[in-house]
């Protein structure tokens, strides 16, 4: 008869084992480490007591169960070891990448970098975020002497007791990116069932504020960077195309196409350190920008001057050279640090406290509140999103431009009867404003012969610059000598001296009138101030209303005629029943309530130039 072999007895899984101190220890076998390829075991004590046993039974039961359903940590490494590995198969930029290992190293690595990645939850994580946001330093909390240098030196007052300064919100976001990304590859490879990080709350997103440069310091800024043709044309084509440094760094002649004013840009210039190399741009996208005849203009005489240059020490331009170059024959790139380090002294020797890269929102705001759409502005600055990014960012700029539409659609509506108002008259012939100043001293070289009938005035970007003022204020002072014919100036040509006289009667008439506008008739505006603008052109004004309490609202910035007031009256409508809506209703019984404070841009807490207020009809 056949024997029947007796059931091989199942081999445990784990084992329990008794400590010196009575407590049990569980061990379960989990499989090969993949990082120090050695056997890996999960282990759990349990404290002693009579249902010890019983208890170790379980744990035993509830840790292969783990195992089963791998759920289990199949490995021991640190994240230390997980980030190591990360950042060897990162694909990014050079700058991304080292970005990322100066934050492990800085701030990860010394506070949590010894940690088991099995081990790692989310109150870890939320443990570690509070600590980066009470101190950078990650101090002990007890006073001590930051010195200025680490090498032995004689302490002055810049060796200083220590001030906690918590770490900023967005760099604490971007640990949590770099963690979130490390974690959830540890995820793929099976290292842990589920990402712990997914747990934690990071800091909230940092709402933006670009601060670009107001009118008045963009045009000292530009002032001063105009002594050096050179570096004055870079500031310029920063301010007019938002170019990001390394852009500008990057830009060769043949990336311009300067008889149909457009530049191609394909490339940018990175930076680490000392070391630099090309690359493509940020978004990796390639942008056609267009150019004003003013700044082709300028880029035409710069290339002049470069080939001039090379001519005189008898070399020949290279044949791809740079726009900016430090090389006479332009076969060397700027470096994107220099830039910034140029410009961060120019701007304190003039004692404002900005960047070249606020040049960037000098010029996407500027753009918007001249009305341009936001995609536009979004394809000009090499935003992502087809937009969404310009959005986000320029917010509140937005808003304005959307505040304007609303008004400028009002303004086309059909018009109601008007009663006659009186003749707006022209601002003293004084010549207060820096316009009319800029204006007045033209007329007399033109009047003296110096410039004759058929020569051309100073350009714009001349005028703006040997005055010390922004391109708007310049572009007014030719546009009133236009009025006083002056000179005949059109889009896209040099303004050209057409009269040597003297200027109309009319005019002469109106320069010698007293300034201010004041009507009485009733549904229109009465004007009390120094009335230095009231013959403008149409140009920004930054308006402020004020509400019937004296509460003044955010200003906004608008473009229009000073020589048209009622061209404000829209705005003030608009602005009030947004602001104010329980002082207002669908009527307009209520404008005589309001206010209308019109200065100039970035001078909102001067002073206002005017003050209109209509009459209640």
């Amino acid at each position: 008869m056949a024997r029947v072999a007796a059931p091989r007895k199942k081999r445990p899984r784990g084992n329990i084992e008794q400590l010196p101190s009575g407590a049990l220890r569980v061990t379960v076998f989990a499989g090969v480490d993949p990082v120090t390829k050695r056997r890996h075991r999960l282990r759990e004590i349990v404290p002693p007591g009579p249902a010890a046993d019983a208890e170790a039974q379980k744990v035993m039961r509830r840790l292969a169960n783990r195992v089963d359903e791998r759920r289990n940590p199949r490995t021991n490494a640190t994240l230390n070891q997980l980030l190591d590995q990360h950042l060897e198969m990162l694909d990014l930029e050079p700058n991304t990448i080292e970005g990322y290992r100066e934050l492990a190293d800085n701030h990860i690595r010394p506070l949590i970098g010894t940690q088991k990645v099995g081990a790692l939850g989310g109150d870890v994580f939320d443990s570690f975020y509070a600590e980066l946001r009470r101190c950078r330093r990650r101090c002990s909390g007890r006073p001590f002497l930051e010195h200025r240098t680490e090498d032995p030196h004689d302490c002055d007052d810049r060796c200083r007791v220590h001030v906690c300064r918590p770490l900023a919100s967005a760099t604490v976001r971007k640990i949590h990116f770099v963690l979130s990304g490390a974690l959830k590859r540890a995820v793929r490879w099976r290292w842990i069932a589920m990402n712990p990080i997914d747990q934690a709350e990071p800091p909230p997103q940092p709402r933006p504020s670009p601060q670009p440069p107001t009118a008045e310091e963009a045009a000292r800024i530009l002032g001063e960077a105009w002594s050096d043709p050179d570096w004055g044309l870079l500031v310029w084509l920063t301010m007019v195309t938002g170019f990001r440094r390394g852009e500008l760094c990057g830009l060769r002649w043949r990336h311009l196409d300067l008889d149909a004013g457009v530049i191609a840009l394909e490339r940018s210039i990175g930076q680490r350190s000392g070391r630099t190399w090309e690359k493509g741009t940020k978004t990796h996208q390639h942008r056609r920008i267009a150019l004003d005849p003013e700044t082709v203009g300028l880029l035409v005489t710069h290339r002049g001057r470069c080939e001039a240059r090379a001519r005189a020490i008898g070399v020949d331009p290279a044949a791809d050279s740079f726009v900016f170059s430090p090389a006479i024959d332009g076969s060397e790139h700027l470096k994107p640090d220099s830039v910034t380090q140029r410009y961060g002294r120019l701007a304190a020797r003039l004692g404002i406290k900005t960047s070249i890269h606020k040049l960037r929102h000098y010029s996407a705001t500027e753009l918007i509140t001249a009305g341009v759409d936001v995609r536009t502005v979004a394809g000009r600055l090499g935003h992502a999103g087809g937009g969404s990014m310009t959005l986000k960012v320029y917010a509140a700029w937005v808003s304005e431009s959307d505040q304007r539409a609303a008004a400028s659609l009002f303004s086309r509506m059909p018009a109601r009867p008007q009663p006659a108002v009186s003749t707006v008259v022209a601002p003293s012939a004084e010549a207060r404003s820096p316009y009319e100043k800029i204006a007045v001293q033209l007329r007399e070289v033109i009047e003296s012969g110096a410039l004759a009938v058929g020569d051309a005035i100073p350009t714009v970007a001349t005028l703006a610059a040997d005055h010390g003022v922004v391109v708007s204020t310049a572009q007014r002072a030719v546009s009133l000598l236009k009025a006083w014919g002056l000179i005949d100036a059109a889009r896209g040509r040099r303004a050209r001296v057409i009269s040597a006289g003297t200027i109309s009667e009319s005019v002469s008439g109106q320069l010698s009138a007293s300034a201010g506008i004041l009507t009485e008739a009733d549904g229109e505006p009465a004007v009390a101030g120094d009335g230095e603008d009231a013959m403008a052109a149409p140009q920004l004004w930054a308006i402020t209303v004020r509400g019937p309490d004296g509460h003044r609202y955010p200003p906004r910035r608008v473009t229009e005629d000073l020589e048209q007031p009622d061209s404000f009256r829209p705005h003030l409508l608009a602005i009030a029943r947004m602001e104010a809506p329980q002082h207002t209703d669908g009527g307009e019984s209520w404008i005589g309530d309001f206010e209308l404070e019109v200065r100039e841009p970035g001078k909102e807490h001067q002073d206002p130039e005017l003050t209109l207020r209509w009459q209640k009809p």
